[in-house]
């Protein structure tokens, strides 16, 4: 598969690759994935997963706001799957 990149109108870079920000045991987060797993092949990405508490920086930013699905710098969702948002985010890039 060959991963798209472009610039947005004012200058990020967008992808069609995606993080899931998680935390061992959070049920949401187990949620979360399973729906991302079920639209991966129809819409067309790739994501990984982090886990918050891996790292005190992502412990801090996070917090208990966990799961929450980004594009680089562009938060898409938290708690839980937002399919139109994600959607509309992949076909605008």
């Amino acid at each position: 598969m060959t991963v798209r990149l472009h610039r947005s109108g004012r200058g990020r870079v967008l992808t069609r690759d995606l993080t899931v920000f998680v935390r061992q045991g959070c049920h949401l987060c187990t949620d979360m994935l399973q729906e991302l797993e079920y639209l991966k092949s129809e819409l067309d990405f790739r994501y990984s997963v982090r886990d918050v508490d891996e790292a005190p920086e992502l412990a801090r930013v996070y917090g208990d706001r966990v799961p929450v699905l980004a594009a680089d710098a562009t938060e898409l969702c938290c708690y839980f799957l937002d399919a139109d948002r994600l959607r509309e985010y992949l076909l605008s890039i």
